[in-house]
Formats: C-alpha cells, structure tokens, sequence
C-alpha cells in the first residue's frame, strides 16, 4: 500500500510532467545537481541509497538489454535520451539527524539559472516534498525532487528530457524509488 507521502509525490510529478512532458532534451550539464554534499549522512542512516548512473553508464546498461526479451527492450527505450540518474536517499532510527544546512546544499543549487521550483508541499504529519524543473526556453531539461519527512531524507535529480509515461516506468528501475506514480488509464477501463 502506498503512503500518503507517495501519492502526493506521484501526483504532483503527473502534473509537473504532463506540462512538459513531450519536451526535447535541453543542456543536461546545468541539471545535474552536485549531491556528495550528503554523503556524510550515510553513516547515521539506517539505510541509505546511492544511484549514480551517468551518460556513459546508461549506455553500458541499455546495451546490455536484450532487443529480444520485450521488458528489457521497453527500458531501452525508456532510457534512451536520459542523460543521467541521480538518487540519494537516507532512513534514520530517530529524527533530527540531517540539518537544515544539509537542505540548503541543495536548494541552493536549484536557485541556478533555468531551475523553477514547480511544487513545495509542506506538512507536519507527512513530510515536506519540492518538485523543481530545469527550464531551457520551452524544454525541460532536468527534474529534482527533494523529499524530507523527519526519518527520511531523498533526493531524486533525472538529466535530460523528462516524460510522466518514462518517469511512471523508470520507478524501481535504476534505483529511481518508488514515487507512486500509476500510469494513466485507458478512457474504455474506466468506463467498465
């Protein structure tokens, strides 16, 4: 069952998504987010997560999938134009182990030319969550979404072209989380 948390979260990216969703890719250099500012927090984390998957890496990994077998060949395609994956993502026993300072490294960044924030959702029982957009002109070239509740820390940051149907598929994929996004359904299903 989805929380709360991941609803909203997959909600909100539909809608950011569906705005641009059909966009080229714009200068991907300026949409990756320096995120090593967090790494101190992997050991106070229970758990933590570490994704780095560049250009060069995702084309390792997609020619490494099969045109034969029908899900590896729908990835393929999902990631192709993607420019790179980011995530960092922290569990903690107890609340209070990453600071607003640790937050502002990131933020900061997404104040840079081009980044808009689309979506700051804040709640004291169910976290705070910020959806930004690397605009270039009418493209999107880049998402972030910085996810914080008092026992968790995320951070997700996708170089380069960014769709909801790519976005909805990639979840569980190259350590992109579950964002509990669902994919649309077809007008004739809901008519049943």
């Amino acid at each position: 069952m989805k929380t709360l948390f991941q609803t909203k979260l997959g909600a909100l990216l539909i809608a950011a998504l569906l705005v641009g969703g059909s966009a080229a890719a714009a200068n991907a250099q300026g949409s990756r987010l320096q995120l090593s500012t967090l790494d101190h927090l992997a050991t106070k984390a229970s758990q933590s997560v570490d994704v780095n998957i560049d250009e060069k890496l995702m084309r390792i990994a997609s020619t490494a999938l099969s045109n034969e077998d029908a899900d590896e060949r729908e990835i393929k395609k999902l990631v192709a134009g993607i420019k790179g994956i980011y995530v960092r993502s922290f569990e903690f026993e107890t609340g209070g182990q990453y600071t607003n300072a640790d937050l502002e490294t990131i933020r900061t960044q997404l104040r840079g030319p081009g980044w808009t924030r689309l979506l700051n959702v804040m709640s004291k029982k169910e976290g705070n969550l910020e959806v930004y957009l690397l605009m270039n002109g009418e493209q999107i070239g880049g998402l972030a979404v910085l996810g914080t509740q008092d026992r968790e820390l995320i951070v997700v940051n996708i170089v380069g072209p960014v769709d909801l149907e790519k976005l909805a598929k990639l979840e569980g994929q190259f350590g992109v989380p579950d964002l509990g996004i669902e994919p649309a359904k077809s007008k004739k299903n809901d008519d049943k």
